[in-house]
């Protein structure tokens, strides 16, 4: 495997457009399109897992947190018709049993014994602890029974250091896109990390990362939010009020922390259309391509198709809207070499 490369966003940014032109080019492997990969992100997914291991841990603290990273692989890995799933298909059929190897790797000691998140109580426990009490009443409690726990194998205790949970834990992301590549030179893992993410790539990956961060307009994201997808009940965790939006905006954008890795490229969607041949090049040097290698120019990612879904802003009926977020969210505004009034209607979709 040569490259990783891993095109990412803010949510309607138009990350899908380098996902797609980075797949014309040779010995880039993407077969699932834009599927997107959340492993490490994902609620309990690796980076939850590296929080809560580095920051604050204890004996309790581990057991919970190899327990839900362990669940969560576990749901990513059986859950078919999950969208962010289907593991078994999209990564392999071993896809757990390299989990299960990292995780037992990560394990400094096993605790036959429990603890408090252990005793809260279930359905599952209820409904032993129902049964139990008349058979007491009648025995007088004189029948013993073990006590009722949602877990029945003690405590998982894992008190890494830094060196240790880096070490091991780029292994095992290495192993699943190993898998992943089937092969192939370079492989593109769409969202496989998100901006917000940016300031961990150098604990985890070397040098053959490459991160494409995708920046738009804050006004077509917003029109095509509220507009395309709200009509097509496409739910995105985006305000759909304007003063909302702007403020919901800028903290997500604020939120960032600083990344200074030459491993991560950040371009402007509306570049990949308005200065497209310029915009192709900084790429092809970030991912160090030849120009040569790009052999299905303009089959996946065409400006002359993309450019309809950039300046929807324009149409006077957002006017009062599109006034608020000029005012709020000015520095985020891309500066257009010229004006169009493209419609909502006449938007391109792509296939996935």
């Amino acid at each position: 495997m040569n490259k990783i490369i891993i095109p990412t966003g803010y949510m309607g940014s138009g990350s899908s457009a380098v996902t797609d032109l980075v797949a014309e080019f040779k010995n880039c492997k993407n077969e699932f399109k834009t599927y997107e990969y959340v492993l490490l992100h994902c609620p309990n997914g690796l980076f939850d897992l590296e929080d809560k291991l580095l920051i604050g841990n204890n004996a309790i603290r581990s057991d919970e947190a190899i327990r839900t990273f362990e669940n969560q692989m576990k749901k990513l890995y059986n859950k078919k018709f999950w969208w962010v799933g289907n593991y078994k298909k999209i990564i392999g059929n071993d896809f757990m049993d390299i989990t299960n190897e990292y995780i037992n790797s990560l394990i400094n000691f096993h605790y036959d014994g429990y603890w408090y998140m252990n005793e809260e109580v279930n359905a599952k426990m209820f409904f032993k602890l129902l049964v139990r009490k008349p058979l007491k009443i009648l025995t007088l409690n004189k029948i013993k029974f073990k006590k009722v726990l949602k877990y029945n194998d003690g405590m998982k205790i894992c008190l890494p250091t830094k060196e240790e949970f880096y070490k091991k834990s780029q292994n095992y992301i290495y192993k699943i896109i190993e898998k992943i590549s089937r092969g192939e030179e370079n492989v593109v893992l769409d969202q496989f990390l998100l901006p917000f993410n940016l300031h961990r790539v150098d604990n985890y990956f070397d040098d053959r990362l490459r991160v494409i961060v995708v920046e738009r307009d804050p006004r077509d994201v917003f029109i095509i939010n509220k507009y395309i997808w709200q009509q097509k009940q496409i739910c995105v965790p985006i305000p759909l009020d304007a003063n909302d939006f702007c403020k919901y905006y800028r903290r997500m954008r604020e939120s960032e922390k600083e990344c200074n890795s030459s491993k991560v490229l950040r371009v402007k969607f509306e570049d990949l259309i308005y200065k497209y041949d310029d915009t192709l090049n900084i790429i092809i040097n970030h991912l160090g391509f030849n120009k040569e290698d790009h052999i299905n120019r303009k089959s996946r990612f065409n400006p002359e198709l993309s450019i309809k879904n950039t300046q929807l802003f324009n149409n006077i009926i957002y006017k009062d809207e599109i006034k608020i977020i000029e005012k709020e969210l000015k520095e985020y505004l891309y500066d257009f070499p010229y004006s169009l009034e493209n419609e909502v209607k006449n938007t391109v979709e792509f296939d996935d």
